[in-house]
């Protein structure tokens, strides 16, 4: 005779599409990484300083991105990329996570792109973004 009791399978909590998962962490790409190193040694950047990526408010489509080296404050966000920390406000990465900046080169001239999981529309020269 069977005494023992029958047990329920359990149900494996499905994992959602990458669409619905959080966004993760600022990043850079390798040339963009270049780039922010060579900018430190032209200006000669003290190392302690990272490099703070900020959403402003203005531009044409509502926000606007700034970069530039700071220390880090309390409550910010810190990231290590490709050996460059990155900091950032609460308030700027919420409109920021997931984003990875790059540095392009073109007939148009060069800068920093954002490619930003988060932007719903930007204006045509890039520089601001809406959400």
């Amino acid at each position: 005779m069977n005494t023992e009791t029958p047990t329920e399978t359990p149900t494996e909590t499905p994992i959602p599409p990458v669409a619905e998962q959080a966004p993760g962490p600022l990043s850079l790409t390798d040339i963009a990484v270049e780039k922010v190193r060579e900018i430190r040694s032209q200006e000669n950047i003290e190392p302690h300083y990272a490099l703070r990526v900020k959403v402003m408010g203005g531009g044409c489509s509502g926000f606007q991105y700034d970069l530039y080296f700071d220390e880090k404050a309390e409550g910010d966000y810190e990231f290590e990329s490709n050996g460059v920390m990155l900091v950032s406000d609460q308030m700027s990465f919420m409109y920021l996570m997931g984003t990875c900046i790059d540095y392009v080169e073109g007939l148009q001239g060069a800068g920093f792109k954002f490619n930003n999981p988060n932007s719903t529309g930007s204006c045509g020269c890039g520089s601001s973004f809406s959400v």
